[in-house]
């Protein structure tokens, strides 16, 4: 029996997709396909493009056209101590475990503009382990990742920040960890000290090792089924025993690995811990 023809609409996101790996090196081929559809309907609105063919000739030739494509197409979702209570968590319940670690190990896969790993370095600043923490915040590059590395924000967003910084325990003032000039907040040098900042492909990529805490929240819910299970064995590499890993709350992880390789540590934060094979 032959195959189902796929939809006109199914082949041009395919080639424009293929177009991307072949002519960049960037993968993205097994995100869900309705979540890149959008996105790349959005781009051609915002570029004045008629159609996929169009779009797919000037990514091709304009690295520039690439940029902003790539920049629509991939997650820039972060916030500065998002979810409170999941940091509140991280404080109270995952950081005593890494206590007695000589180097500490943390990695951000997925960091968009970095909020989440200055979060991160700020809890571990209050409770005594920044000094002996590297903390490696990792995208896929481009505009985001160097936000990140800057470490500037718009000052508009200080009071939420300050709010979501009280909400998750914070000992100190806020005020503390940044300067202010010219409408944007700069996180203080200290924090960015133990801060590393770094292009990489979770699909194609090798994964970083020893890491005592990964976080990757709200990410892997673009990627199909088999792209998560490949992603989540680059995070079992990753893991110490005895790790923690940090999903998003809408994430889970499958039953096969939860009760084996993976203790429910605090599931309604979605935070996991790692053991390794049984």
């Amino acid at each position: 029996m032959n195959a189902p023809l796929l939809d006109v609409d199914d082949i041009e996101l395919a080639l424009l997709l293929e177009a991307i790996r072949m002519r960049y090196g960037y993968d993205m081929r097994e995100y869900t396909k309705a979540t890149l559809r959008r996105r790349v309907e959005a781009v051609m609105g915002k570029l004045e493009m008629r159609d996929y063919g169009e779009l797919q000739r000037a990514v091709l030739r304009d690295r520039a056209v690439f940029a902003k494509v790539l920049s629509e197409l991939t997650v820039h979702v972060s916030d500065l101590f998002r979810d409170p209570a999941f940091f509140l968590e991280f404080r109270e319940r995952v950081v005593p475990h890494l206590k007695p670690y000589s180097q500490i190990r943390i990695w951000h896969a997925g960091c968009s503009t970095g909020e989440e790993a200055y979060s991160s370095a700020i809890v571990l600043d209050e409770c005594g382990l920044l000094e002996r923490s590297q903390i490696y915040a990792t995208d896929l590059g481009g505009q985001a990742l160097q936000h990140g590395r800057e470490g500037v924000f718009p000052i508009d967003r200080l009071p939420a920040y300050s709010r979501a910084y009280e909400q998750s325990g914070g000992r100190k003032r806020f005020a503390d960890y940044y300067t202010t000039a010219y409408g944007h907040l700069a996180f203080d040098e200290r924090l960015k000290r133990n801060l590393f900042f770094f292009e990489h492909n979770l699909v194609s990529d090798h994964a970083f090792g020893e890491m005592q805490v990964v976080f990757c929240r709200n990410v892997m819910i673009y990627f199909d089924e088999p792209l998560r299970g490949r992603v989540l064995a680059k995070f079992e590499q990753a893991l110490c025993h005895g790790g923690f890993l940090a999903l998003g709350r809408s994430e889970r992880l499958p039953l096969s690995v939860v009760g084996g390789k993976f203790e429910e540590f605090a599931p309604a934060q979605g935070i996991y811990r790692y053991w390794g094979t049984t």
